[in-house]
């Protein structure tokens, strides 16, 4: 071997070392999909759900969606109590039916939005609103802090509110309003 090729093999070994993934960002790639044929999932005794992946026990496990707003079916990273990713679910179709209802559940659980069905009040003070509303839920009294922030259209009619306490409201249509309804909500986007 000859000084110069003893040399570019050097710079070529440190240049391999260089270019290995050492970031957050490749440990993302390497996505853990989770399926019916690696991932248990149960209910615990205390209403908690847990899942084992591999014959590896997560006995506290919460289900986060990709797309909480368009799809509540697909691309589920389920997490532990750490936030640590244990893997992905590419959709519900791909589990038995009792399983796909148990993280169903556990989404419904996370992601509450009660849907307005009637703006009864929005009266605005001191750079809050005060939102009285029929929901699904039943009637609803919330504030929610101005600025724009917090009332986002999340599709080109639906209508997402979060109050000062982090709670969320949706307004599935905003064309389904009454012209009073939809100028009080108005004055809050």
């Amino acid at each position: 071997m000859t000084i110069q090729h003893a040399a570019s093999s050097d710079a070529m070994e440190k240049l391999t070392d260089t270019a290995k993934p050492t970031s957050d960002l490749s440990d993302a790639a390497n996505i853990n999909y989770l399926t019916r044929s690696n991932a248990v999932f149960a209910k615990t005794a205390g209403q908690m759900l847990a899942v084992t992946v591999d014959g590896a026990e997560h006995p506290a496990v919460y289900v986060h969606c990709s797309f909480p707003h368009t799809n509540k079916r697909i691309y589920l990273s389920v997490r532990n109590i750490e936030n640590k990713e244990i893997g992905m679910i590419r959709s519900l179709d791909d589990f038995p039916e009792e399983t796909a209802k148990l993280l169903e559940e556990q989404v419904r659980i996370r992601y509450f939005a009660p849907e307005i069905t009637k703006v009864l009040r929005v009266k605005e003070e001191f750079g809050y609103a005060y939102w009285e509303t029929e929901t699904t839920a039943g009637l609803c009294r919330f504030t929610v802090r101005g600025g724009g922030g917090n009332t986002k259209l999340i599709t080109a009619t639906r209508l997402l509110v979060t109050d000062v306490d982090g709670n969320r409201f949706v307004i599935p249509d905003l064309s389904s309003l009454s012209d009073k309804e939809y100028r009080m909500v108005e004055m809050c986007m």
